[in-house]
């Protein structure tokens, strides 16, 4: 049996703070193989740093999948490109992007595949078909041992997230939803035996919009303006994660619990 523990995006500072502060608990109880999170609001709510990368391996995060943000920061090309911070970006994006959208990782004597993908409903950007995206990189791995297949689908319509849970049904291990930073309550284990959740939710300040300062987005509602976003430093921090358990004989989910977790950072 292998467990892995996924954590929706952490937001800022506050999200950085209550991952050092609650994952080490999270660990002893559960026990996961393997540890991973959503970082593409990482730095200030926009994109990573080496600084914040470094603050989260060092909190206990194994590897890190990202999103529509992880270009949004000058310099996060660079962090892309080197394998020693093990982020990856969607591989949907279009081809010759900074980056790798797939990965296998080894961990005891299994080899677990994270794949990255970008939903495109709702989504700016351009950006490549991810259910083909998907086909390719499970085609370009068939002839070899892979114990767990898990996607981070980066994604804003639950439509559009759930469509793909059935497509890859059976194929991978789960597919876990992001982007949204509100974690939803329909987490399953599909026909075929892959786990689905359509939003693992976020790492972030509880009392917001978000986990961003809820009087600026009011603001911004009221008066059709856009000021830009600012997560909030302190308070009741809420973290969000799935933990996956797994029959690696067939590569099926056997269950999947969301976590809910709250802390106070000053």
């Amino acid at each position: 049996m292998l467990k892995i523990l996924f954590i929706g995006d952490i937001i800022g500072s506050i999200g950085r703070k209550g991952v050092a502060k609650l994952l080490p608990k999270l660990k002893k109880k559960y026990q996961p193989d393997l540890t991973i999170a959503n970082a593409e609001n990482l730095a200030h709510g926009l994109g990573v740093t080496e600084g914040t990368l470094q603050e989260v391996l060092n909190a206990g995060v194994d590897y890190f999948t990202s999103g529509n943000h992880i270009f949004d920061r000058p310099g996060n090309e660079k962090l892309l490109n080197e394998e020693k911070w093990r982020l990856l970006r969607p591989a949907n994006y279009p081809l010759g992007s900074d980056g790798v959208g797939e990965r296998v990782i080894n961990i005891s004597q299994y080899s677990i595949l994270l794949l990255n993908l970008m939903g495109r409903v709702f989504i700016e950007g351009q950006f490549n078909c991810p259910f083909r995206a998907a086909d390719a990189i499970l085609k370009k791995y068939e002839s070899k041992k892979i114990d767990a297949v898990i996607v981070d689908f980066h994604a804003e319509a639950t439509s559009e997230k759930k469509a793909l849970g059935h497509y890859l049904d059976g194929r991978v291990t789960a597919v876990l939803g992001t982007h949204t930073h509100v974690q939803t309550a329909d987490e399953e284990i599909l026909s075929g035996g892959t786990a689905y959740i359509s939003d693992a939710g976020m790492v972030g300040a509880a009392d917001s919009v978000i986990g961003v300062d809820k009087k600026t987005i009011i603001h911004n509602f009221l008066n059709q303006e856009t000021i830009a976003f600012e997560p909030p430093k302190t308070g009741r921090c809420l973290l969000n994660a799935v933990l996956l358990t797994i029959d690696t004989d067939n590569k099926k989910a056997t269950s999947i619990k969301r976590i809910i977790e709250t802390t106070k950072i000053s």
